[in-house]
């Protein structure tokens, strides 16, 4: 991936926050490699390099910033937004695919040969998936060293590495500091085993309120719930169950995540990321809405509004399968109804598929519906979880019963899709209507194309005109 230096030195000169995540600052004398907005003493330009990704920087041989801990900036939000095959990649080993399934598995579940993914990959962001899910090992282990009281050893198999001195040898070479240095810097936490507090930076500005009041309607008893500025919500995860409690603070938002299983720490954060939508660029974002006179008093007035998305893509495509025609209110007692047999945690497709009929408080049409989606998703052919995005669009658009709202919100939320937009939904209208837009849907979409890339973020801010 090329950088074009001028434009990467200015940002990194100016300190500017906002581009943390986009690229990293690698610094030849030092060896030390950190983000655009270290506070460090700058560089002389021909000592520094700018490269994409904490990985590619750790390829090379440097080392991350201790001060600036380049390794937990935010996301890009360029993979963040890409519905292309690399972008998919990058989302999948955040994830922690490669560490579950292995290359082979990554490059099975985007259809790619493993040769191809890694120089598309390398291309594109200065290093292969091993380099990848290597960095976010240590960046792992990093956060288990510094937060939690688990032995160094454990730590090592937490993290996703084969051996301790695998982990030994990589904690030394990304960070210039051995684990039980790295442990020694920091005060020993007083938390309980299992548990671990984390901070999930993103780019200024975050209107949590919006984001909040969004999950709280829609909170299902059992599930999820909003009180006194905090989110709480259990997780289905890839080696057993989870809690998480986010709360957004200044600059970043602190989760405390309780795991049955410490392994699951990296897709945890990955997916609480995504819920909150942290890896956006706002400012890119409301440049775009807030140019349109008709949005533009409400972006001035509310900056920063995310779209909320999801930790597990099937729980939304239900959502929006029961949502259908039907009030928030009411969504939300058909969604207890479909929990009241699992212990806080949403069914998967064949826990679904096993309920009674009279676990489904909704007409015959829809239950069919939702059964030929978990049937769908059960059989491997519908991937709500990194799948390709206008595949599997379309494959929503084949099932029975499911039409153009219900495919473009789970494109919205589930697949994270910043260009998804619902042309019909009534509350999208009547929000049009307030802001002076066009309130008949073909004339409201047409309009609506001046809102691209974004459309997503338009739909939410229609949502909370008043």
């Amino acid at each position: 991936m090329e950088l074009d230096f001028e434009t990467c030195r200015k940002a990194a000169t100016s300190r500017d926050p906002r581009f943390d995540g986009m690229f990293v600052t690698a610094v030849s004398s030092t060896g030390i490699y950190c983000r655009p907005s270290c506070p460090a003493v700058t560089p002389r330009p021909e000592n520094v390099r700018f490269l994409p990704t904490a990985a590619a920087a750790q390829r090379e041989g440097y080392r991350a910033c201790l001060r600036c801990r380049p390794d937990a900036a935010p996301g890009s939000p360029d993979w963040d937004v890409r519905g292309d095959v690399v972008g998919r990649a990058m989302r999948l080993i955040a994830d922690g695919v490669v560490d579950r399934d292995g290359v082979p598995g990554l490059a099975g579940r985007l259809g790619y040969t493993e040769r191809h993914l890694h120089r598309m990959l390398a291309a594109e962001v200065g290093a292969g998936p091993l380099a990848l899910a290597r960095a976010q090992r240590a960046q792992t282990a990093r956060v288990l060293i510094e937060t939690t009281r688990l032995g160094l050893a454990e730590i090592a198999f937490a993290a996703g590495f084969g051996s301790v001195r695998q982990f030994n040898d990589t904690v030394r070479e990304v960070y210039g500091r051995t684990p039980s240095q790295l442990r020694a810097r920091r005060a020993q936490p007083e938390q309980d085993e299992g548990v671990v507090s984390v901070r999930l930076p993103h780019r200024a500005p975050l209107h949590a309120e919006a984001l909040l009041a969004f999950l709280r309607d829609r909170a299902v008893d059992g599930i999820d719930a909003v009180d006194d500025g905090r989110y709480h919500r259990n997780l289905r995860l890839p080696h057993g169950t989870g809690r998480v409690t986010l709360v957004p603070r200044a600059g970043h938002v602190a989760a405390t995540l309780h795991l049955a299983d410490v392994r699951d720490l990296a897709p945890a954060v990955a997916r609480c990321r995504r819920l909150f939508d942290l890896d956006a660029d706002p400012v890119a974002v409301d440049a775009v809405l807030g140019a349109d006179p008709a949005l533009a008093p409400q972006v001035a007035k509310e900056e920063g509004v995310r779209v909320p998305r999801a930790t597990d893509g099937f729980e939304i495509a239900v959502r929006a399968v029961v949502g259908q025609q039907i009030s928030v209110a009411a969504a939300r007692t058909v969604l207890r109804r479909l929990i009241a047999a699992d212990a806080g945690l949403f069914p998967t497709p064949a826990e679904l598929l096993a309920l009674p009929d009279e676990a489904f408080a909704m007409p015959e049409s829809r239950r069919r519906t939702l059964r030929a989606l978990a049937t769908a998703a059960a059989e491997g052919g519908l991937d709500l979880d990194g799948g390709d995005r206008a595949e599997t669009v379309e494959r929503l658009r084949a099932l029975p019963g499911i039409g153009e709202w219900t495919a473009q919100y789970t494109a919205m939320r589930a697949l994270g899709d910043p260009d998804a937009f619902l042309p019909t939904d009534l509350g999208v209208l009547r929000g049009a209507r307030a802001a002076g837009l066009p309130d008949e849907p073909k004339a409201l979409a047409a309009h609506a194309e001046r809102w691209r890339p974004w459309r997503s973020y338009a739909a939410i801010r229609l949502w909370r005109m008043p």
